[in-house]
């Protein structure tokens, strides 16, 4: 199956495309972080009381559903690669895109363990879900209070730091992307975005617009 599904993948990378399957996982997870970020700041801001507990319930199960998209999606990587694109052949730029790859799964795993773990050293919390299936809180509440409370430090410690860490990546990474396409004339972004199937031409007409006998037009890079 595993196979199938890589020679299935392979109709596309050699396209310089990401799979329609990849396309997804990245623009699903980019959503949730976006969406998560703010929703971090707003709950922040909201009194104390049944509005920002449903807030927090609301931020822990997102979370939740982060964390077991960015496990797919890890799965997905290790099974189908990526395409070799013009962003695979800058020398630094490309060490340091993979390194800002790395930090940025770090985030996807580190994010919401490290919110499961806040959540779970309260003890006395409402329950975890995911989509209405309960998830188990981890074994904090049979430890003494005194590592309840040291878990629930270094838990919110990690949690703030990998959102400062996302807050700088995010612009440095969209911003790149930005660069290649428009500056560079890299194909990055293009097998990024999903793929538009241009409508087939009427019988008879000319397809591109071109009239019959035309030369073809050259590509545009990227």
């Amino acid at each position: 199956m595993i196979e199938a599904i890589r020679q299935w993948a392979a109709s596309h990378t050699a396209e310089r495309r990401y799979s329609p399957v990849g396309v997804a996982f990245h623009w699903t997870m980019a959503a949730l972080i976006t969406f998560q970020l703010y929703w971090g700041w707003h709950m922040g801001r909201v009194p104390v009381g049944a509005e920002k507990l449903e807030g927090y319930r609301i931020h822990s199960e997102l979370g939740l559903l982060m964390l077991v998209l960015a496990a797919m999606r890890l799965f997905w990587r290790t099974i189908v690669p990526g395409p070799v694109n013009d962003a695979d052949k800058l020398g630094l730029q490309t060490r340091l895109a993979y390194l800002t790859h790395g930090l940025f799964y770090i985030c996807f795993f580190g994010l919401p363990l490290s919110g499961w773990a806040m959540w779970s050293a309260l003890g006395n919390g409402p329950d975890l879900s995911l989509a209405g299936v309960p998830w188990p809180q981890m074994p904090f509440h049979d430890v003494p209070i005194a590592i309840q409370w040291a878990v629930l430090d270094w838990a919110e410690g990690i949690h703030a730091l990998l959102v400062i860490c996302l807050l700088v990546m995010v612009p440095i990474h969209a911003g790149a992307a930005i660069k290649h396409h428009f500056w560079d004339k890299h194909d990055v972004l293009i097998g990024m975005l999903p793929e538009l199937k241009a409508d087939e031409p009427a019988e008879g007409e000319p397809r591109h617009g071109l009239q019959a006998g035309s030369p073809p037009l050259a590509s545009a890079p990227g």
